[in-house]
């Protein structure tokens, strides 16, 4: 199969990030004390703008998630990893559209990390509603390089064992700013987001909850999903990792 065409400066690729959220006052949200990821060669920001035009699969039944609350499932609960450090981490996208991932130090702090992952918005909080998902992000070691693994670019994306395309790291844009300025008070729990106009990505939908971000090595970092009302652990867990 050929590799797919890189675009020309010509070509036009809409972003996949919210664009008519209401946002109520003027962005506050304050720096975070640790250091911005650099930002994307030129070549990478080509390949995100192909990765954002390959076309993602429907799923075809319906989201069996309450989202009028912090409850994704019932049977977790809260689990505090000895040598982790607590972050607020939040999933949204449209409902047909990929779903991104950022993490922040606190809900009032600006992101450290946005996500863009290859997986639909609708089909991954079905598959969280129904028990652990756990999604792999692999790269390659490249000899004498010191990039961080999370100022990667671009990962290989495992969902469940199952390879699902690709996460892409990228800049916040205004429209991720605008979700978190909206969220700001929100320290975890799931909704829909209100839109001025119907899309036909259907609903935005998010979902808040504090992640525990254990470091293995410096080519291994994971972020376990914390959830405070059940007994059974996280529902979710990203694991990036060099190979």
């Amino acid at each position: 199969m050929a590799a797919p065409q890189l675009p020309t400066a010509s070509q036009n690729f809409k972003p996949t990030t919210p664009r008519t959220v209401h946002t109520p006052s003027p962005i506050s949200l304050q720096p975070s004390t640790k250091k911005s990821p650099s930002k994307p060669s030129k070549l990478f920001r080509r390949f995100r703008a192909v990765f954002r035009s390959f076309p993602i699969i429907s799923p075809s039944c319906k989201i069996p998630v309450s989202l009028h609350g912090s409850r994704m499932g019932e049977g977790h609960t809260h689990m505090h990893i000895h040598g982790g450090t607590r972050m607020t981490g939040t999933l949204f996208g449209y409902r047909k559209a990929r779903i991104n991932l950022v993490i922040q130090e606190s809900p009032r702090c600006l992101p450290i990390l946005v996500l863009e992952l290859g997986i639909q918005t609708g089909k991954l909080l079905q598959d969280m509603g129904m028990g652990l998902v756990r999604i792999a992000l692999e790269c390659e070691k490249r000899p004498g390089d010191k990039t961080k693994i999370v100022d990667e670019p671009i990962w290989s994306l495992y969902c469940n064992g199952k390879k699902s395309g690709y996460g892409v790291r990228r800049e916040a844009t205004e429209d991720d700013l605008s979700v978190m300025q909206v969220l700001h008070a929100v320290s975890m729990g799931a909704g829909v987001l209100p839109n001025e106009t119907e899309l036909p990505e259907g609903d935005l939908m998010y979902m808040r909850a504090q992640f525990e971000r254990v470091v293995g090595s410096r080519d291994s970092e994971t972020y376990y999903m914390m959830n405070p009302d059940g007994n059974n652990g996280p529902e979710l867990s990203v694991f990036f990792v060099r190979i």
